[in-house]
């Protein structure tokens, strides 16, 4: 899992680099303020978490056994999707649905951390 992990958050930064260039230089113009500044919010989170979800790898390879360090992991992705990915479809195409999503994957976002912090009672 740590592998996976690994991969997914250097996938999932590399993703918010490139579409941080795109917003600054594509988008800029093209949006309104307010869909470039949630934009803008979708991707530096996006970018948090996959920092975040780095760690998560790097500790589950030296903690295999915290399965919670697991649950961290699939919440920081789970909230990438739900979080980010709302606000970009808010933004981008304008599908209002999206706005109700974008809370549940800031409670993703918090279960990660509360996971990552009850993970370090048994990781160190």
């Amino acid at each position: 899992m740590a592998r996976l992990f690994f991969a997914v958050a250097a996938f999932l930064g590399a993703l918010s680099v490139a579409g941080g260039a795109f917003g600054a230089h594509a988008l800029k113009g093209q949006l309104t303020e307010n869909a470039l500044n949630s934009f803008e919010t979708g991707i530096r989170y996006q970018m948090y978490h996959a920092l975040a979800l780095l760690v998560v790898a790097l500790l589950l390879k030296q903690n295999p056994e915290v399965t919670v360090l697991v649950i961290a992991g699939g919440c920081f992705i789970a909230g990438i999707v739900l979080f980010s990915g709302s606000l970009y479809g808010l933004s981008l195409a304008g599908i209002k649905a999206f706005g109700p999503v974008t809370p549940l994957g800031g409670v993703a976002f918090i279960a990660g951390w509360v996971c990552l912090m009850l993970a370090s009672a048994k990781a160190f």
